[in-house]
Formats: structure tokens, sequence, C-alpha cells
């Protein structure tokens, strides 16, 4: 690593309507590093990583590439000049293939018309620069949510850029892809890369980064080398207090009458034969490696699945398959992997959102009465006990992780009795997440039934009453509350089947 700052932030500032993302943050990074941001949401992690790759501008101060000023109009400048992304939120056109998408901007031609060869040639090279193993002829918008960061990876490490901001890139990722993607950052870094890494997951950035700089409120807190703080003092820098715990005490659960039955559940493809309970007061954690089936089992409960077969029953009433109205109605709530494209409208406001699920409850004679969108909103914000964000703005632009809490609000404010939690925790900092994991001990303890699924596996264990394991489509066994990680892993992954499988009641 040279010691030689290859990007330095001068007194940078930025503003959205209503709101001041960034205020005079000034620091360095080094040529070669590993660099760490980090911070809650809305501390202006990802709206910094932007300026740097030319979505957006400054509206104060300078950014140095190199020692010199830049100031890039579009990504495509910031990566002519060396700086490409790796995003949060996933933006492909998904009705066009991986090559393709791989390709924009740059499509090789045979005269006038596209050299479709030469596409799925180009595809196959970035690809294979990261070791992946994905059909470039497949469709983006068929692709899981993991798959499709992955090929974002590839498109920009395949831009040559001397500098890559990784905003929360294994926040879709299961722990074999994430140390996947850990080696190959250790070798772009031996070919003199610079990583400018956001991230909320602590154990990673202590492994990856040798710098960490702390953001809060749009302000600059702290630069220090990573071995000079701990997972406290991190913590502490990033949300001004202290956090001792990150996941809560187990409590003895108090489980009641079932709530959700599911009854050979199957779906041409995705998944087949499965069978499980959730009583009241249950956290079902449902565990797998990507691809395993984890999602698509939870859109199929939810009735976002229309080609499935089987039964699904909600406190004893059967719900018609590929009927999400139906299960709202039942008080079922889905908090979706991806809220982009299934958790909210982008256009609407925050209160509007909110009160999507229950409109028909809140109506009077077809109309909404004045405020009452707004009652709602501080009603099911005082049960996350988080401060919400701008719930006047449009959610599209509010943070990752202020968005999540948009999504999860909304369920809290149809008071579901069966909620599927879907990487609730998905790119929420470190002080949410810990008041998320407290909610969900709290709505259990209320009388609903959780179901679980997250790729953080500490999570899973810390939080579930019992587990159950999908492998390939099919639920292959059960872990009670309290098995090791390395017996959830085996299970996931098929090694040492008899050894680890319990009694644990499917």
């Amino acid at each position: 690593m040279d010691d030689a700052p290859i990007i330095s932030f001068r007194r940078v500032e930025k503003r959205f309507p209503g709101v001041r993302a960034l205020e005079e943050v000034s620091f360095d990074i080094a040529a070669g590093s590993c660099h760490a941001l980090c911070g809650e949401n809305g501390a202006g992690k990802s709206t910094l990583g932007k300026l740097l790759a030319g979505i957006d501008t400054p509206d104060g101060g300078e950014i140095l590439l190199d020692g010199r000023p830049v100031r890039f109009g579009s990504p495509r400048d910031a990566l002519r000049a060396g700086v490409g992304m790796v995003h949060q939120e996933l933006a492909f056109c998904e009705n066009m293939s991986v090559a393709e998408n791989l390709c924009l901007g740059a499509l090789p031609r045979r005269g006038p018309f596209v050299d479709r060869p030469a596409v799925e040639r180009r595809g196959r090279q970035l690809l294979e620069a990261i070791e992946a193993t994905i059909d470039v002829h497949r469709l983006v918008g068929e692709l899981t949510v993991a798959e499709q960061q992955v090929v974002q990876i590839a498109s920009a490490v395949g831009g040559g850029a001397r500098v890559i901001i990784f905003d929360e890139p294994t926040s879709s990722l299961s722990e074999q892809e994430a140390d996947h993607l850990y080696a190959l950052m250790g070798r772009l870094r031996e070919r003199g890369v610079t990583c400018v890494y956001v991230s909320h997951r602590m154990p990673e950035i202590f492994r990856l980064c040798d710098t960490i700089t702390v953001l809060r409120d749009g302000r600059h807190v702290s630069t220090q080398p990573a071995r000079a703080l701990d997972e406290a003092a991190l913590v502490e820098l990033m949300i001004g207090r202290r956090l001792d715990l990150y996941l809560p005490k187990q409590t003895t659960p108090q489980s009641g009458e079932v709530i959700l039955r599911v009854d050979k559940l199957s779906s041409p493809g995705k998944f087949d034969d499965v069978s499980f309970e959730v009583r009241a007061g249950e956290i079902v954690g449902l565990a797998g490696l990507v691809g395993a089936g984890r999602s698509d089992v939870a859109k199929a409960i939810f009735g976002l699945d229309d080609a499935a077969t089987g039964r699904v029953e909600v406190a004893g009433k059967l719900l018609p398959v590929g009927s999400p109205i139906a299960a709202m109605r039942a008080g079922v709530g889905l908090v979706p992997e991806d809220r982009k494209r299934q958790g909210f409208i982008a256009e609407l406001s925050g209160y509007q959102n909110l009160a999507l699920p229950v409109l028909p409850q809140l109506a009077r004679w077809g109309w909404l009465p004045a405020g009452a969108e707004r009652a709602l909103g501080e009603e099911a914000f005082r049960r996350l006990k988080m401060a919400p964000p701008n719930l006047d703005a449009a959610t599209v632009g509010l943070s990752g992780g202020n968005q999540q809490k948009i999504v999860f609000a909304k369920w809290l404010a149809a008071r579901c009795r069966l909620l599927i939690l879907d990487e609730p925790t998905r790119g929420v900092d470190v002080g949410a997440k810990s008041e998320i994991h407290s909610l969900i001990h709290d709505l259990a303890e209320e009388g609903a039934g959780i179901l679980l699924i997250s790729s953080e596996l500490p999570e899973l264990i810390a939080l579930s009453t019992r587990m159950l394991v999908l492998r390939e489509g099919r639920l292959v066994g059960a872990l009670p509350r309290g098995s090791e990680q390395g017996s959830l892993i085996r299970l996931m992954a098929g090694i040492d089947y008899a050894a680890v499988v319990s009694d644990a009641v499917i």
C-alpha cells in the first residue's frame, strides 16, 4: 500500500431538498488501501461514494484524484478516469441478457449491427475474471438478487478501474459467495486497485479494511487505522453512544396455536414438497445457501407465485394460490429481499407507502381522512422504536437503510399475525439492526408468528426458536435453538448430513 493519497476529499458538501447529506467532509484515501466508510443509515456514506463515482456532483468543496481536482459529470466520466462503483441498489435492464448488460455503453459491432457472438464472448470474459459461472444468455430479470450482485461486480471490475467503491456488496450474498468476493478483493489489491468499502457488517470491515472513516449525520467524525479500533469503539463512533449488545438475549419461547401450516408446497424448478408449521410466538428460521429456494418459498406463501401447488393455511384458513390480497386479508405480511422492486412504490412518500396495506381500513366512503396516513406512520415508528426518516419525501430519495425501515414499518402498521421477514436487516446500520432484532422478539412475545430468512447465520441462530434448512429446493432437516453455526453450515451444504439433523419439529 502506497501512503500517498489517491483520493482526497476537501470540505465536501452535498444537499438534497430539505436534507444536508454531507457537510464539510475532509479526509484522504491511500493508494492501494481498502478504506472502510462506516456510519448509521443516512450518515452520508453512499452519497460520498456517488459523488466520487460521478453519479452526483458536490455542492461545495472538491474531490482530488492523484492530487488533481476532478468533477465528473457522469459515471462514464468517472470510469474513464479510473473510478468505478458496485452499487447497493442494483440497476440493470432486466429485459436484456447478462452479456448485453455487461457490454452496455460499449456494444461490439460488425458494421452497423451488434456483433452478438462478440457480446457473448465479452460477457463470459468479464464473468470469468471473477470466477463466476452465470449463463450469459439468461435475462437479468430472471436472476436472483445475489446473482445480479455478482454481475454488477463483474461489470465494475471489467471496466479496469483503479478505484472501486463497494456499497454494501455482500448484503445479498451467502457466506460462501462473500468469501469469494473477499478473495477477489485481495487479488485486486495485489494489482494495486484501491477499494472503498461501505458496509454495516463489523466482521468483514475488520477482516478486509486497513483504514476506517466514520461519518455521522453527514459530518466526518474520525479516520483511523483499523488496528486502532475494536467493534465496540467503532460502534460508539458511529452512533455516538455505547451499544453493548448487537443481538437480544435469548428468551424461552411460548408457542401457541398454529398460525401457518404449509403442506406439500411446490413450484416447478424452484422448490418441491415443502411442509412445515409456524406457531404463534415462534421465530422460525429458514436457512439455506443462495439458490436453495428460501425466498421462493416465502413468495409462494404470500401468494406471489401463480405456479405454486400445495396448501397454505393461516390460522386454519386456506389461502388461494397466487393471491397476495388474500394473504394480506388473512394477516400475512412480507418484508421482501428486494425492497426496491417489491417493498415500496418509489415515487410515493413514506407516509403513503406505510398506508398501502391498510387503505381499505383507513378509507371512509371511498375517501382517505386527512391526517390518517400521518397518524399511522407515527404509530408504526413508535412501535419500531426508531427515529423516522423524512416520511413526507418521496421514498426513492431516501437512503437504503431508511427505505428498509419504511418497508418494516408498513407491516407493523398492518398488525400482521404472520410476518415473513426476508433479509430484514439488509443494508441497516448496527444501531437500527439491534432495534429490529428486539422488535422481532417483541412481536413474537405479543403472539405473532415469524418466518425469518437471513444470510447472516449468527443473526439467524440468535433470533430463531428453531431453524429449518432448505437445500436445492427441498426441506432437508431442522435444528433447535442454540445450535452451532458449523452444524447449520454442514446441513445447508449437505456435509455430514446424518450427524447434524435433529429431532426439532418441522
